[in-house]
């Protein structure tokens, strides 16, 4: 099976466990001298910096959930391609398929979908430098990254029985 470097919405388990049911992920993974983009269409990228990472996360991809990938990638229409690049993992470097946008912008994320990719690189707890990175276009589209953004507000409910206060 082939390895999937991951570093926007495919980050998150159960999307990916929806879209390619047969792959699993293995565990966080850096993509060395590469930086985080946002296409002209709004969504993620990556793109050659030599002085910074991208992290993210390493799947197993199964030969099978490879079409699904694809077609959710948009690679028939061309708005990403496929690559095969070096990722680094805690067991070492891997090869692994990286999907790449047509174009590296500038554009500007949707705050929803920015907030999604935040909350799944917290989920991870990938390292400080690559949340930072998230944070940082999460920023730019106007999320507030102070508490994680897709963390649904409690409702406010009255206790239907309440000690009474002490003095």
């Amino acid at each position: 099976m082939p390895l999937y470097f991951a570093y926007g919405a495919n980050m998150d388990v159960a999307g990916m466990a929806a879209r390619c049911p047969r792959s699993k992920a293995l565990g966080v993974a850096r993509l060395a001298r590469h930086r985080l983009a946002i296409m002209r269409e709004g969504w993620l990228t990556v793109a050659r910096d030599a002085r910074s990472d991208v992290h993210g996360v390493l799947w197993d991809l199964s030969l099978a959930d490879v079409g699904a990938l694809d077609r959710f990638e948009d690679v028939p229409t061309r708005l990403y391609t496929k690559i095969v690049q070096p990722v680094l993992t805690p067991q070492g470097p891997k090869r692994a398929l990286v999907y790449v946008g047509a174009n590296s912008g500038p554009g500007r994320a949707d705050p929803d979908y920015i907030a999604e990719v935040l909350l799944a690189a917290r989920r991870w707890r990938l390292a400080p430098a690559g949340i930072a990175a998230y944070e940082r276009l999460a920023h730019e589209a106007g999320v507030k990254t102070d508490a994680p953004p897709s963390t649904p507000a409690l409702p406010k409910v009255r206790p239907r029985f309440a000690a009474p206060l002490e003095s």
